[in-house]
């Protein structure tokens, strides 16, 4: 524990700042303070990762679409009758969900616009606190159509304000955050033992550990004791996910727990590890994500939850909230264990389910997303709650607008968690894109990591380091992840190789550096496959998912219906090429001889949509009569055995594109024997 202290010293003083605002306040970076266990991976302030290449376009798409605008196309909750403005309207989360994704944004871009349009619920919020230290919305009003006027004094929006506070005070360094938190929190701690979590409603009970997160990052900042006891309330009064995954049967069976719950609160017993690191936490977290996946998973890494858990038939949908919380819980989990599964599934996430869940546009959006969907429509679906047909239809509001507020952090994000401090005073790239980081080393020399990459789709990725003229050399050690996907990684510095490294590992390179030193990332990537529901299997290559290519007709639909619920106007698409194709049976030896790779390049930083589509995948299949549409949904996916399935007798031509490109597809196919 000496050591520990000791260490945690040592960090606070040689790593002092990253950005210009850090640099004026002098922030340090949050490493544990004893007795917390030190974390293997120390996320950097705010603003010190920009985003290049195609990531920056998708936050620039972000600014232009809803995250900047969200004000103005959705006024009836956003505008200046919002409770967390001081108004009279809505008084619950979906506010401060649209700020933890437009705060974020605007810092990392470092655009002033944005940052001005989050300043007034910054500045509300922070001069909202009572004497007593409670702080936001405090009064309810009567029911009004559209938004949600009452459980104003509710624990769990305010934790929601607390990330965003979180990211607020990381970006700036304004000590009014910490003293609001450090009232806030003594106000919990006497007032949680007769209203506990889940006092007024039940969601804060599932997703306290959102509010423990911050204790502990307050913890780290001011050492008051009386964090730990509240840390050890609020892991007390959260719902037992160690318990539920390691001796129940929960996430086998259907229906047991809400989607968006399950996705943010199941980091919970890896946030109370840091506090008490004994092996029962990180286990439950193995166990909880394999039978997730065993049981509810999906090819393109989220799980059947519409809205409560709903099982693997790639049908079922998976809600963009959960997508999302599902991220922000794989970057705490990385950092805070180390275990490269979680940024393997991030990337998984993060390259297939979340951009095809948003249009190019970032304003319309769908609240259920399926592996297999080939028929967006306005229609009763097979689905635990259906939002009146339009959970699968593209718009502002369709299906429910909780992810109209909430989808924003997905970019912003992933973006701040590509990079990380290490306490062996290096730097570490355990998630890959496009990007630049500034960060301190060693001790304390300020670096610059420029990684150019076309990466999810190409192979290579280029670091280039520069440092200030004052410093010649530096030497540190920098780490990089070899994904699980990856047979075998090689990495050259200066065009001279230096390492090789296989799946699930890191190769760390600690040496002498100097400014222009350039180190080159090998992962080869190969085509395998998976199996899911019904036997069927997926195509991918590298973190990429592979689905079937359908021509797509959009019609946009004026909603005289309901459109205080759902939205003026929502999208419809229906396919305009066939969709019911078996792929060939083949062996995993012979799979780069079925399945041929052309690349056709990144068009405008713009990937993410079937015209765009950087890489193709041509291969054979052949129809199957008897799977047919159903519910306007893909009919039973027939079962992929040994034996002849009855299909047409010809081979066909087909295209898979990546998953992230597509509206309609099929991304989990019944398997056929070849003829």
């Amino acid at each position: 524990m000496k050591t520990h202290y000791i260490l945690y010293i040592l960090l606070l003083i040689i790593i002092p700042f990253c950005t210009d605002a850090q640099v004026k306040n002098k922030i340090a970076y949050n490493i544990n303070r004893a007795p917390l266990r030190q974390n293997p991976y120390i996320e950097l302030p705010l603003g010190a990762i920009k985003p290049q290449g195609w990531l920056r376009e998708m936050l620039i798409k972000q600014k232009n679409g809803a995250t900047g605008n969200l004000d103005k196309l959705y006024p009836l909750v956003m505008n200046k009758r919002n409770g967390w403005l001081g108004g009279d309207g809505d008084q619950w989360e979906r506010g401060p969900y649209w700020i933890d994704g437009l705060l974020p944004l605007a810092y990392i871009l470092n655009d002033k616009d944005l940052i001005a349009k989050t300043k007034p619920w910054i500045e509300w919020t922070l001069k909202s606190q009572r004497p007593d230290g409670l702080f936001g919305p405090t009064k309810d009003y009567p029911a009004e159509a559209g938004i949600q006027r009452d459980n104003s004094l509710d624990w769990w929006p305010k934790i929601v304000m607390l990330k965003v506070l979180k990211q607020y005070y990381s970006a700036t360094g304004d000590k009014r955050v910490i003293n609001l938190m450090t009232n806030y929190f003594k106000y919990q701690l006497k007032e949680l033992p007769s209203k506990p979590l889940d006092h007024w409603t039940f969601w804060a009970r599932y997703r306290g550990g959102d509010n423990l997160m911050v204790v502990y990052w307050l913890y780290n900042i001011t050492g008051d004791k009386f964090l730990l006891d509240l840390a050890s309330l609020l892991h007390k009064q959260t719902f037992d996910y160690t318990n539920a995954f390691l001796n129940t049967g929960m996430l086998s069976t259907m229906g047991s727990i809400h989607g968006v719950n399950l996705a943010e609160g199941m980091k919970e017993p890896a946030i109370y590890y840091q506090q008490h690191p004994e092996a029962q936490y990180l286990d439950a977290m193995v166990k909880g994500f394999a039978d997730l996946r065993k049981y509810n998973g999906m090819a393109n890494g989220m799980f059947g939850g519409d809205e409560s858990l709903h099982g693997n038939n790639p049908t079922q949908g998976a809600e963009l909230c959960t997508a999302v919380e599902m991220m922000f819980t794989l970057e705490n989990t990385l950092a805070i264990t180390g275990d490269l599964n979680y940024a393997d599934q991030l990337e998984k996430i993060a390259f297939n389910a979340l951009p095809s869940q948003i249009n190019d546009d970032f304003v319309n959006r769908q609240y259920f997303q399926q592996a297999n969907q080939v028929m967006l429509t306005r229609h009763t679906r097979n689905f635990d709650v259906n939002h009146d047909g339009t959970d699968v239809c593209y718009g502002l509001l369709t299906g429910y607008p909780c992810c109209t507020s909430n989808m924003h952090q997905g970019w912003p994000k992933f973006t701040q968690n590509l990079w990380y401090a290490t306490p062996d005073k290096g730097l570490a790239a355990l998630v890959y894109s496009p990007s630049e980081v500034k960060a301190s080393v060693s001790n304390g020399t300020e670096v610059l990591f420029k990684e150019e990459t076309n990466y999810p789709f190409e192979e290579t990725i280029k670091f280039t380091l520069s440092m200030d003229k004052k410093s010649k050399t530096v030497s540190f050690p920098f780490h990089l992840r070899v994904p699980a996907w990856c047979k075998k990684a090689s990495v050259k510095i200066n065009g001279q190789f230096v390492k090789d490294g296989v799946g699930s590992e890191i190769i760390k390179i600690d040496r002498e550096w100097k400014t222009g030193d350039v180190v080159e990332l090998s992962l080869p990537m190969h085509i395998y496959k998976n199996t899911w529901y019904e036997n069927s299997v997926s195509i991918q290559r590298g973190p990429i998912v592979y689905a079937l290519k359908i021509g797509e007709d959009v019609k946009k639909v004026i909603n005289t219906k309901d459109s205080i619920d759902y939205g003026s106007t929502y999208y419809e698409v229906r396919p305009t090429t066939p969709w019911n194709y078996g792929l060939i049976k083949t062996a995993d030896t012979k799979l780069d001889d079925q399945y041929k790779v052309e690349f056709t390049g990144l068009k405008n930083n713009n990937p993410w949509n079937l015209t765009n589509a950087p890489v193709l995948i041509k291969t054979k299949a052949r129809r199957i009569p008897s799977w047919q549409l159903y519910n306007d949904m893909a009919g039973p996916i027939p079962y992929s055995v040994t034996y002849q399935l009855e299909t047409a007798k010809n081979e066909e031509d087909i295209i898979l594109v990546p998953y992230g490109c597509t509206k309609l597809r099929i991304s989990q196919f019944p398997v056929i024997e070849k003829r």
